[in-house]
């Protein structure tokens, strides 16, 4: 098996990466607005896609000799948004939408910027996880603003319980098996927001308080909004 060039952020590759992502947001946006027909297939075939990430993901590492419980199971940070993300794609549900929101733009993101892949283009890997993470960018700006389905009063109380569940299950899931999901047990081997958070076991707490104000600061157009409209009545 011939090994994959390693990768390196911001090299062509995911320059390219991120233009795409930029293109498909516009793309979609379009779409919203002159063929809602069109937009409504493009919507589920990125839901489609999303949904197909973890079993892409798997393939990747199985293809690429790295295959093992760090990254069998659909239980890391972005996993779940992809999962939240192809279900609010083919359904609006409220919840799934604000999962793909909070999650992709709190965690995501980062990992779109900064990723911790090791594998260059053409290597599966690198399709798998830039699938999962410029999808989950996508889903996560598209469904709050071109499909208006934006977060709702209490969201950001709402996601805290629901990311403290996941962090919960996520750590009980490292005790079991002595995997690394949620990278609860050690920091990404890229370098990171983490890398200015404290050693281990510190900053988690300090990702706990950040989690808090990133969800506010996320859910704070909205809150806005809501306040204006209602001041307007």
């Amino acid at each position: 098996m011939t090994e994959a060039a390693p990768f390196h952020a911001f090299s062509p590759s995911h320059q390219v990466v991120l233009a795409m992502t930029v293109l498909c947001l516009l793309v979609l946006a379009f779409l919203q607005k002159w063929s809602p027909r069109g937009a409504v297939l493009a919507e589920r075939l990125l839901g489609t896609l999303l949904l197909l990430a973890w079993p892409a993901t798997s393939y990747g590492h199985w293809q690429g000799g790295t295959f093992s419980w760090d990254n069998a199971l659909p239980c890391h940070f972005c996993d779940v948004a992809a999962i939240g993300g192809g279900i609010a794609l083919w359904t609006r549900h409220r919840l799934a939408c604000e999962i793909v929101y909070f999650f992709g733009m709190a965690g995501t993101l980062q990992g779109l910027l900064t990723p911790n892949l090791k594998a260059d283009f053409p290597d599966a890997r690198f399709f798998a996880f830039f699938l999962i993470h410029a999808g989950v960018v996508i889903a996560a700006l598209h469904v709050v603003t071109a499909m208006r389905c934006p977060p709702r009063p209490g969201a950001v109380r709402r996601m805290f319980g629901v990311t403290m569940l996941y962090a919960a299950s996520a750590a009980a899931l490292n005790q079991a098996l002595g995997t690394n999901y949620g990278f609860l047990c050690r920091k990404p081997e890229a370098a990171s927001l983490m890398d200015h958070l404290g050693p281990w076991p510190w900053y988690i707490g300090s990702l706990i308080g950040l989690c808090v104000l990133f969800y506010a600061v996320l859910n704070a157009p909205f809150a806005l909004s809501r306040w204006l409209a209602s001041r307007r009545q």
